[in-house]
C-alpha cells in the first residue's frame, strides 16, 4: 500500500505547483504585459484614484447622473461577490414592483427601453443601450443646467459600437459617461 501512496503524494504536489501556482502566475504575467489595463480589472482612474471598473456597474441614484440597469445582487446593489440573476419571471410581483418603481423614478411619458427597468443576467451590467441613455438626457441636462445637445454629445462620445462591427449591440458605459459629465479626465480601462 505504501508503494502507491508516495508516488500519488508526489504527483499531487507537483501538479498542484504546476496548475495551481506556476500556470496562474505565467498567465497573469503574460496578461499584465500584453493587456495591462484589462489584467488590472479595467479600472477607470481619475486624478490617480480608481473610481470603479468599467466592467462592473455602479449605483447612481441622483437625478444629476445617468442611471444604469437595475442590480439583481442581494444586500448591496452591484456587489460583485453576490453576482446572480434575479430569476424573476414576467408575472412575479417582485419584478413588477421593481420595474414600476423604476418607471416612476424615470418619470417619462415615453416607455423606456427594457434595459432601464430590468436587471441583467449577472446583476452587474455596467452598460445601457444608447436608447436608454437618450431617454435620460433631458433629466440630466435639466439637473445640471446644461443643454440637451451638450449632454447628447457626451452620450454619443461614450457610445461603443458593436464589437468588430457585428457582435452585440451599441452600448454606453454608465460610469464612463457619468465621469465625463463631471468633466473628469479618465485614465485606464480596458478599451
Amino acid at each position: 500500500m505504501r508503494v502507491h501512496w508516495r508516488p500519488a503524494a508526489v504527483l499531487l504536489a507537483v501538479l498542484t505547483l504546476l496548475t495551481g501556482v506556476a500556470y496562474p502566475l505565467l498567465v497573469t504575467g503574460i496578461a499584465r504585459v500584453l493587456f495591462p489595463a484589462r489584467a488590472s480589472g479595467s479600472l477607470l482612474v481619475v486624478n490617480g484614484k480608481a473610481r470603479g471598473s468599467e466592467l462592473i456597474g455602479q449605483e447612481f441614484s441622483s437625478p444629476r447622473y445617468f442611471w444604469g440597469r437595475l442590480s439583481a445582487t442581494s444586500r448591496v446593489p452591484y456587489d460583485a461577490s453576490a453576482s446572480s440573476g434575479s430569476n424573476l419571471g414576467p408575472t412575479n410581483p417582485a419584478l413588477v414592483a421593481a420595474a414600476s418603481a423604476r418607471l416612476r423614478a424615470l418619470g417619462s411619458n415615453v416607455a423606456p427601453p427594457v434595459d432601464l427597468v430590468t436587471a441583467s443576467g449577472s446583476g452587474l451590467d455596467p452598460e445601457i443601450s444608447p436608447a436608454a441613455a437618450r431617454i435620460q438626457v433631458a433629466r440630466v441636462a435639466h439637473e445640471r443646467g446644461l443643454t440637451p445637445q451638450a449632454v447628447q454629445e457626451l452620450v454619443r462620445e461614450c457610445t461603443t459600437d458593436r464589437t468588430f462591427g457585428l457582435l452585440g449591440e451599441p452600448r454606453v458605459n454608465v460610469l464612463r459617461l457619468n465621469l465625463a459629465l463631471d468633466g473628469a479626465r479618465v485614465a485606464g480601462g480596458g478599451r
